[in-house]
């Protein structure tokens, strides 16, 4: 089947994934500029936070499949199992990883105390709480809904 690339912008799925990512990192901005006050636009590629991105826009993605293709079909069951690998990735080997680089960095600074090595960090937030990743799937639900009924 021949697809125009314009053709891909117009459907719900794409639309339903990027706009429960954006709207998802938006929140994230929001959040983060009712702690400190500033507005910082890294929140909108950076991991880990609330909610989690990732976590949205496999949810829109896969509520979208499920509305428009229906969500006995295959294609729904693909997206699904995507999505689940997405979100428990992020809320166990994701948050693992950045468990231990906040260890790892507690370790370097009590060694660069003593001895000149390198002070390079390593990123702690990589992954996600379950919280966040279901407020993330919430957000995907929401918006996949939203795109899906309007594009309908």
């Amino acid at each position: 089947m021949y697809l125009e690339v314009s053709e891909f912008f117009k459907t719900p799925v794409w639309w339903s994934a990027f706009l429960a990512y954006v709207f998802a990192s938006f929140l994230k901005m929001i959040g983060n500029f009712r702690k400190t006050g500033k507005i910082d636009f890294q929140y909108l590629t950076t991991l880990g936070g609330m909610p989690s991105a990732h976590s949205a826009m496999v949810g829109g993605l896969a509520t979208s499949v499920g509305m428009r293709e229906g969500f006995g079909s295959t294609i729904f069951a693909v997206t699904f199992a995507f999505a689940v690998v997405v979100m428990f990735d992020a809320s166990t080997v994701r948050r693992a990883t950045g468990l231990q680089a906040r260890l790892l960095n507690q370790i370097i600074d009590e060694v660069f105390k003593n001895h000149h090595l390198s002070a390079q960090k390593l990123i702690e937030i990589l992954g996600h709480t379950r919280l966040e990743v279901g407020a993330g799937l919430a957000v995907g639900i929401a918006i996949g809904t939203l795109i899906s009924w309007l594009m309908l």
